[in-house]
């Protein structure tokens, strides 16, 4: 079969592919603080996700990354609710893409929506202040875009945020957006602090501030340079609001709060072009860390026109400055496995200093790229810093070559188990291990990833101890041999373990005890007097409580392909078990919201293997939640069938609490319109999706007529919907 609802199947499982690449990247952005791939590499699937989307508007659905912002709140935190929905950015590249937008925001507002306000974008984190009555009420990062993390009491300690606004005409409420940032310079102090106190440095000012701001105890923030500057507001009440962006920040500064100086309004596209061109020379002249120039229309009339996709508003665009370049030497190519055993070579090179922070080590993906990329151990090669975050070989420097090079041989075999690797299908890229059930390295990373906070969130069971428990050092054998043992776990077991350190970021690459030379190695459970230490402690405590973890965070630990949370969530919800989800045929899983036939065939597949299935036994015999609670009994269905776009503000509801009224009901909600669509629900400034249901004729339901679909059911919608002329 090559297509599936007239999808070709290799678009499909490319998008399912580029899917989880984009969810996981975000994750590891933008909560864990820890990413993984480039902002180029980020970028280029995401590229890639829009155009199959633009070929195929089937693959967009409410679920996809392209319809989401950011990624979910960490869970450190208590999640609070936006009061509106924070967004990103698209992005330019090149002076073409930034053409190319000023065109479309020049067609759609009927007419030169400048002046333009262009300003620096920079690296840091997002959040959202609160100021009620003039006071400060409160602090969120932008997690998800809807709900964020409360840093209230973290944000209270950064130097430049009032903690009450000042001067007159104060707003009785305003919600303000900036960046958390660490300077340049204090960030270079702080982490020869670090060192010097023997603790691990930040790699960039970005995951500084990042990791600054989440920490538990705001002491400690308060010790860190941390900054801020604003640059927009997402509410504004009780006063009259600014007309203009560039207006607005001086509003914001005659308030007290921190707005950058380094922004100019120009009239058109050559003083946007001038200004994104100065500042790439000028790079690194301010005081803080830019990865591009955000170019933003001045005017808000004409910004609300203009309107927003569902994760980026028309009105402004993103440029991001080319990747820095440095040149070092490729000292030895060596290959790691993860936990679906997926074999990558990885780059091991003389130290150099990138972007702002010292790199050794980068990924080269598979073996087919470092033959695509030329390079030979021992050539210099060119080193980019993609975006400021992960560093990748972009090729050789040939003409420094003296004869010495040799070139990379891919392993046969796992370098940690021994078994053959292969090709998981014909056509594969990437050789993995196919010893599973007991490759060391491909339990130590599942055992990793099901303690994530993504699955059942076990503080205490981080890279380290997972190290420790599925290899320690001999003559103790492995006190997890599979993830079936995890909940089995005893102190007594836990106590004589010794481990070899590993830097879960080298890829399984063990830490060297600057003192001795040698693999430093640790006794993580015990203390000198052979006692349980608190890592044990904590450990058991941790794993008692993971046992009340939701269906939902179960399934994600089981390590299923294809089953992140979202996938997880959805078959949670539509079948409340693990027995259910275990026994249900192809077609029933195909038939959750979200799943679709080739997941629905990857998880029967993963259920149907002995061993996985004992993981299952095992967990609910030591008490593992294998069920949630009934699902609420549901009202009358009276929208069953029917699919529904929502767009503009709606009085008396946000945009998620009206989708909620509509499914709730039966109705299915989408986030673009086309002619399956049953009505578009329209508040004000409803955009472009108002122009398209009107070139496609969908009946149009103002707010009243939302209230008139929601008590009195579609046919009474009908009667008052506005139909136009397709």
């Amino acid at each position: 079969m090559d297509e599936v609802e007239g999808v070709p199947v290799s678009a499909l499982k490319r998008h399912a592919e580029l899917s989880e690449l984009v969810e996981d990247a975000r994750w590891r952005y933008y909560v864990l603080d820890q990413p993984t791939v480039s902002d180029a590499q980020f970028d280029g699937w995401f590229k890639e996700l829009l155009a199959l989307e633009e070929a195929h508007p089937t693959l967009q659905t409410p679920d996809s990354p392209t319809q989401k912002v950011g990624a979910a709140p960490s869970g450190d935190f208590a999640k609070v609710q936006h009061l509106n929905k924070m967004e990103s950015l698209d992005n330019a590249f090149n002076a073409d893409d930034m053409a190319a937008w000023q065109a479309r925001a020049e067609r759609l507002a009927e007419g030169d929506p400048g002046p333009y306000l262009c300003e620096l974008k920079i690296d840091g984190l997002a959040v959202a202040l609160i100021y009620r009555d003039g006071r400060l009420e409160r602090g969120a990062t932008r997690g998800d875009g809807r709900t964020g993390d409360d840093v209230t009491a973290n944000v209270r300690t950064i130097k430049g945020v009032p903690h009450r606004l000042e001067g007159d005409d104060i707003p009785s409420l305003v919600e303000v957006r900036g960046e958390v940032y660490i300077p340049v310079e204090d960030f270079k102090k702080l982490n020869e602090q670090l060192v010097e106190q023997g603790k691990p440095p930040f790699a960039n000012p970005r995951n500084s501030a990042a990791g600054t701001l989440r920490q538990k105890d705001p002491r400690i923030t308060a010790q860190r340079p941390l900054r801020m500057l604003v640059h927009g507001i997402g509410v504004w009440e009780g006063t009259q609001e600014p007309r203009t962006q560039s207006h607005c920040y001086d509003r914001l500064r005659e308030f007290g709060l921190p707005v950058s100086d380094l922004y100019e309004v120009v009239p058109d596209l050559g003083g946007i072009n001038a200004f994104i061109e100065h500042y790439r020379v000028h790079r690194h002249d301010p005081a803080y860390e830019i990865d591009g120039v955000v170019v933003k229309v001045d005017d808000f009339r004409t910004q609300r026109e203009l309107g927003s996709t569902s994760r980026a508003p028309r009105w402004a665009m993103a440029y991001k400055y080319p990747p820095e370049e440095v040149n070092t030497k490729l000292l030895d190519i060596q290959v790691g496995v993860g936990r679906t055993g997926r074999v990558t070579p990885f780059g091991l090179m003389e130290p150099v200093v990138v972007a702002g922070s010292t790199v050794e080590r980068a990924t080269l993906h598979n073996a087919a790229i470092v033959v695509k990329k030329g390079v030979l151990i021992g050539d210099t090669v060119v080193l980019r810093k993609a975006g400021d975050v992960i560093p990748e070989i972009v090729g050789p420097v040939t003409a420094l070559r003296d004869g010495s090079e040799r070139e990379f041989v891919m392993p046969t075999h796992c370098p940690e188990c021994g078994t053959e690797l292969a090709y998981e299908k014909e056509g594969d890229a990437d050789l993995r291990c196919p010893n599973a059930r007991g490759c060391p390295a491909q339990i130590r990373e599942r055992i990793f990833f099901a303690a994530g906070r993504r699955a059942l969130d076990i503080d205490g069971l981080g890279y380290v101890a997972a190290t420790a428990l599925t290899q320690p050092l001999p003559p103790q054998e492995p006190v997890v041999r599979t993830e079936a043992d995890l909940f089995d776990l005893t102190l007594e077991r836990l106590i004589p373990i010794r481990s070899v350190v590993r830097d879960q970021d080298a890829q399984g690459l063990p830490k060297i005890d600057p003192r001795t030379g040698e693999q430093k190695v640790v006794t993580f459970f015990s203390n000198l007097s052979g006692e349980p230490s608190q890592n044990a402690l904590r450990l058991m405590e941790e794993l008692e409580r993971a046992k009340e973890c939701s269906l939902a965070q179960v399934l994600v630990a089981l390590s299923i392909r294809h089953v992140g949370p979202p996938t997880a969530r959805a078959l949670a919800d539509a079948m409340r078990s693990i027995d259910a989800i275990m026994n249900a045929s192809e077609e029933e899983l195909a038939a959750v919201e979200g799943i679709g036939p080739r997941v629905a065939a990857t998880i029967k597949e993963w259920f149907e293997v002995d061993w996985h299935r004992e993981i299952i036994e095992r967990w609910r015999a030591a008490g593992v939640r294998m069920e949630d609670e009934p699902a609420p009994e549901k009202g009358p269905q009276t929208l069953e069938g029917l699919t529904f776009v929502v767009t503009g503000t709606l009085e008396g509801y946000t945009r998620d609490t009206a989708a909620e009224a509509l499914t709730s009901r039966g109705g299915k909600v989408s986030g673009s319109v086309s002619k399956k669509t049953s009505f578009l629900v329209a508040g004000e400034n409803a955009g472009s999706k108002y122009d398209k249901a009107v070139t496609l004729g969908v009946p149009i339901l103002d707010g009243a007529g939302f209230e008139v679909l929601l008590n009195e059911g579609p046919e009474a919608a009908a009667g008052v919907a506005v139909t136009p002329e397709g």
